[in-house]
C-alpha cells in the first residue's frame, strides 16, 4: 500500500490557488455536509473547537471520500498533541499563535521523524493504514504540510523570518487576533487589519513564500485570491449555520405578523 496523496500541500508548493472552508462544530456528520461542497480544503478546528483527537479522527474520516483536504488545527504548538494527530492521520498542520522562529523551528520539529525532528515512532497507527504502508515511516516527513499562524503585529513583523525556516509551508495571517493587538478587538474587517496584512503578504509572496487567510465576507474573501494570496477561507460551519437559521426565522416571523 503506498502513501496517500497531499493534495493540499503538493497544490500549495505548486503554486496553485486554493479555497478554504472552517470546520469548527466538532461533528463528523457537520463535516461531512461540508466535504461534498467543493472547498479545496477544510480546517478542522481543535484551538477553538471542543474538539478532542478521536473526534478529529471521526472528522477526517468523514471528510476523506469527497475531495477536500483536511487541515488540522492543533490547541497549542505542543509536540505531543502534534505526535497524536499526525499518527491520527491528519497530513496537514496550523499551528496557532507562532511568536518566534525558535517557535516555528519547533512546530516542524515535531512533524518531523529523528534526524529531522522529534517526532516519536510508531508502526500500527491510522496514518500507516495500521502498518500497511511500510514506507510511511521514510516519506512522512517530505508530505506532512506545516503552515504557521501570524496572530500579533510582532508576528507579523517577523513573518518573513519565521517563514525562511526549512520546513514551514506558508504563513497563515489571523485577522481577529492581529485586530485585537492592535486594539481593535471584535473589528476584524477595519482597513487598518488588513492593510497590515496585504503588505506583509505582498512581501512574502514576492519572495515565493505561500500565504493564506480568513474572511467570512465571501466577496472579501473572493478579492484576496484575485489579489494573489494562495490559500483563503471564506467562512466556518458555526457562522453559516446560525446566519441561515437567523433568516428563516425572520422570514417565518415575517409570515406570523410578529415582526
Amino acid at each position: 500500500m503506498n502513501m496517500p496523496p497531499n493534495p493540499f500541500l503538493e497544490n500549495l508548493r505548486a503554486g496553485r490557488q486554493q479555497s478554504g472552508f472552517w470546520v469548527s462544530l466538532a461533528n463528523n456528520l457537520s463535516a461531512e455536509v461540508v466535504a461534498s461542497s467543493g472547498f479545496d480544503w477544510l480546517l478542522v478546528d481543535m484551538e477553538h473547537a471542543p474538539t478532542d483527537v478521536m473526534t478529529v479522527v471521526g472528522q477526517l474520516q468523514a471528510i476523506a471520500p469527497h475531495g477536500s483536504s483536511a487541515i488540522v488545527r492543533p490547541p497549542w504548538n505542543d509536540a505531543v498533541m502534534v505526535k497524536r494527530l499526525l499518527d491520527s492521520g491528519a497530513q496537514n498542520l496550523l499551528f496557532p499563535m507562532v511568536q518566534s522562529v525558535e517557535e516555528a523551528k519547533a512546530a516542524v520539529a515535531a512533524t518531523r521523524y529523528p534526524p529531522e525532528g522529534i517526532r516519536g515512532v510508531a508502526g500500527s497507527i491510522r496514518a500507516t493504514q495500521f502498518g500497511r504502508i511500510k514506507d510511511y515511516h521514510r516519506q512522512a516527513n517530505a508530505n506532512i504540510g506545516v503552515i504557521i499562524q501570524a496572530e500579533t503585529q510582532h508576528a507579523v513583523s517577523i513573518a518573513h523570518e519565521m517563514a525562511a525556516v526549512d520546513g514551514v509551508d506558508g504563513v497563515f495571517f489571523g485577522p481577529a487576533d492581529i485586530g485585537a493587538d492592535m486594539g481593535l478587538l471584535g473589528a476584524a474587517d477595519t482597513t487598518a487589519v488588513w492593510d497590515l496584512i496585504r503588505e506583509t503578504a505582498a512581501k512574502l509572496r514576492a519572495d515565493g513564500i505561500r500565504t493564506g487567510t480568513l474572511s467570512t465576507n465571501p466577496d472579501h474573501a473572493a478579492s484576496l485570491l484575485e489579489e494573489g494570496f494562495d490559500f483563503v477561507a471564506c467562512g466556518l460551519d458555526s457562522d453559516v449555520l446560525a446566519k441561515g437559521a437567523d433568516a428563516l426565522a425572520a422570514k417565518m416571523r415575517k409570515a406570523m405578523g410578529k415582526d
